[in-house]
């Protein structure tokens, strides 16, 4: 490994605080943003639903 000089060495560091700080401000700005979304209802099917891909998938299990 080479020898890195001084004025990378604080580059680096710089950055990282940088990012440490900035990181969880990003993060707590778009939890709180005030965007909602709405939640859909679920339907409470017994079983697979009936569809090309399962009737594909039981014809291809049969033995």
């Amino acid at each position: 490994m080479g020898k890195t000089d001084d004025a990378k060495k604080a580059s680096r560091r710089d950055f990282l605080k940088l990012a440490a700080t900035t990181a969880p401000a990003a993060a707590a700005a778009t939890a709180l943003s005030g965007t909602e979304v709405e939640a859909t209802e679920l339907t409470k099917a017994e079983g697979l639903q009936d569809t090309a891909h399962t009737r594909a998938y039981y014809k291809s299990a049969r033995f």
